[in-house]
């Protein structure tokens, strides 16, 4: 959620950096400062502000700061309220400056060796151990700012992106990557990082993507990048990304551009959320331990494909947490007469944040007692999470076709570690979350696996070129994803598709069943793969024709009962988010044969801000 930005140039690079900041003000922050190296004296001057860019605008407009080398940061707080000491950048000894996404997991131990040296400190956050950290080293060791991060970086444990200054080299950038993503912009005679590339559309459209666990030294008119010590080269890649969210590209409908982009924002979502093998619970915010610790029962409410979203949480919380949980569409929650349980926390989910029916659910929730309010939205600036006590924003990017996959899929990310940060609460060891953690690093490569079935899904989506019907099945947490592949289905091709649990065949869908109606199944190789081949083995017996989504070690054979799409085998508790993807590939390509107006189907809307 907090963005980096940093120049150093021959020119003045203070109204770079802020509009850096205000281009990365869709990220969510409460607090926002630069600090730059002075053109004549090269002292190092730092402004910083509480609330949006323009305060911080202001301030400089009110006492004109100008530099050649310079970096700035928008926070969200993690460790300490929002104040103007709590703010980035953060400095030691008025000769280093320094800003961070992520969380250092030690800065307690750290802190205590700093004051043991004789470090002050003048915030509580986190990142103030790791600029004194520096200063440190490059007094200590008698080196230069380069070997001090790369000395430094070791002790820190957990997630960072880290942009470092010193006034003892004033053309230089010193960044350092671990959990949280970081480019470098490539100029001429001049050079920029970011968190994004979004951050420096208006200076460069050159870009290197810094890998997991690079340092680099960026100066004026070089680049040197580390990897455990020793030079590496990184691809330079070509991006306008001041147009990459609104332009299609190489794609024919921005839906299936967002399909494609969900192995990256997946990634994104989880950067500087989890370490190798751990939760980074801060990430939730500063009021979030205390909430949690009095959390014993859930209470999710939402809408359309976000409603799913909470269906699979409930089976995440009650598998992995332990814990109860009750999910409500948000257009009925106001109006029943809700018996709150004690330490239960309220959790809404959106893409938007402005759904209207999801924020009357909130309002009305404020009045019941809950212990607090969670939003778990796409949007910062929204009014869900800013009248909810505390908020995980995915990082999905921009959505714009009507129907949501990329935002899904993060959803579901970020809920997943909602239910790891609530097990660990109830029994869950540190071996268990580690596995979880584990999994989750390896999601975005599954669902890029996936993606390159997108062709055979096209051609299994002849089938449905003349068919107005169709029935999705699953069971357990794949119930709730047939619930979203069917969904998809009907908002963008108009064919009538409904989801059910595939053990309630026999209580009344069974009277569908005919060769003229496709039925869906997904079928991963769980604890009911079993059960459900049953249920599939009455489809065929009626003579439907099935359409199956099997784990490739699930023991099905291509016999000509049905057509057979082999998915990689996957962690039981990711299989709801990657089982997700074939069926929004399936979506898309029944709608393309169908004519359909695939990003803006028929009376829908991408935000529904009316009851």
């Amino acid at each position: 959620m907090c963005g980096i930005v940093g120049a150093v140039a021959q020119r003045d690079v203070v109204e770079i950096l802020l509009e850096g900041l205000k281009r990365l003000e869709y990220r969510g922050y409460d607090s926002a400062g630069v600090a730059v190296l002075g053109s004549k004296d090269e002292s190092l001057t730092s402004v910083r502000a509480v609330g949006k860019v323009k305060k911080l605008v202001n301030k400089i407009e009110e006492n004109p700061t100008q530099g050649k080398t310079g970096i700035a940061h928008t926070r969200w707080a993690t460790h300490g309220v929002p104040s103007e000491n709590n703010a980035h950048p953060h400095m030691s000894h008025d000769e280093l400056a320094l800003v961070h996404n992520g969380i250092i997991e030690n800065h307690d131990a750290l802190r205590k060796q700093l004051l043991a040296d004789g470090y002050a400190f003048t915030s509580d956050t986190d990142t103030e151990v790791v600029v004194h950290l520096i200063h440190r080293a490059m007094r200590q060791e008698k080196i230069d700012l380069l070997s001090a991060v790369q000395h430094v970086v070791p002790m820190l444990h957990g997630a960072y992106g880290l942009c470092v200054i010193s006034t003892k080299e004033p053309e230089t950038l010193v960044v350092a990557r671990s959990g949280s993503p970081l480019v470098i912009g490539v100029g001429i005679g001049e050079n920029f990082v970011a968190s994004d590339p979004l951050a420096l559309g208006q200076v460069t459209d050159r870009f290197i993507y810094l890998e997991e666990g690079d340092v680099a030294e960026v100066k004026r008119k070089s680049i040197s990048i580390f990897a455990d010590g020793k030079p590496v080269e990184r691809k330079r890649t070509r991006i306008r990304s001041d147009l990459s969210e609104i332009e299609k590209g190489d794609y024919g409908h921005f839906m299936l551009k967002e399909i494609y982009e969900q192995s990256a924002v997946i990634k994104n979502t989880l950067s500087g959320r989890v370490s190798a093998n751990h939760v980074l619970e801060e990430a939730f915010g500063i009021k979030a331990k205390d909430i949690f610790d009095k959390v014993n029962n859930v209470q999710i409410v939402a809408c359309g494909t976000s409603f799913h979203a909470g269906l699979i949480t409930k089976y995440w919380l009650e598998n992995i947490a332990k814990m109860p949980c009750q999910v409500d569409i948000a257009s009925d929650y106001r109006y029943r007469n809700i018996i709150v349980r004690p330490g239960t926390l309220f959790v809404t989910i959106s893409q938007s944040g402005e759904t209207a029916d999801t924020l009357a659910a909130l309002r009305y929730a404020d009045e019941l007692g809950y212990v607090g309010s969670l939003a778990i939205c796409n949007v910062a600036t929204s009014s869900l999470v800013r009248e909810s006590d505390f908020s995980l924003l995915t990082m999905a990017g921009r959505e714009i076709g009507v129907a949501s996959t990329k935002a899904f899929t993060t959803q579901l990310c970020a809920l997943l570690l909602l239910s790891l940060v609530l097990g660990r609460r109830n029994g869950m060891t540190d071996e268990s979350e580690a596995q979880h953690v584990t999994d989750l690093h390896k999601l975005p490569g599954l669902v890029d696996q996936v993606l390159e079935l997108d062709e055979a899904i096209k051609e299994l989506s002849i089938s449905f070129a003349d068919k107005n019907h169709a029935l999705f099945l699953g069971r357990g947490n794949q119930y709730p994803v047939a619930k979203e592949g069917a969904l998809k289905l009907k908002e963008i091709s108009y064919i009538h598709a409904e989801a059910y649990p595939a053990g309630e065949l026999k209580h009344g869908p069974l009277a569908l069943v005919d060769d003229k109606m496709p039925v869906i199944a997904v079928a991963p190789n769980d604890e009911l793969l079993g059960k459900l081949k049953g249920n599939l083995a009455e489809v065929s017996a009626r003579g439907g024709k099935l359409f199956v989504f099997a784990d490739e070690s699930g023991g099905f054979d291509d016999d000509g009962d049905y057509k057979l799409i082999r998915m990689p085998a996957v962690p039981d508790v990711l299989a709801p988010i990657l089982y997700t993807v074939p069926l929004q590939l399936l979506s898309y390509h029944v709608a393309i044969l169908k004519g359909t107006d695939v990003d803006h189907p028929r009376n829908l809307a991408k935000s529904v801000t009316v009851e």
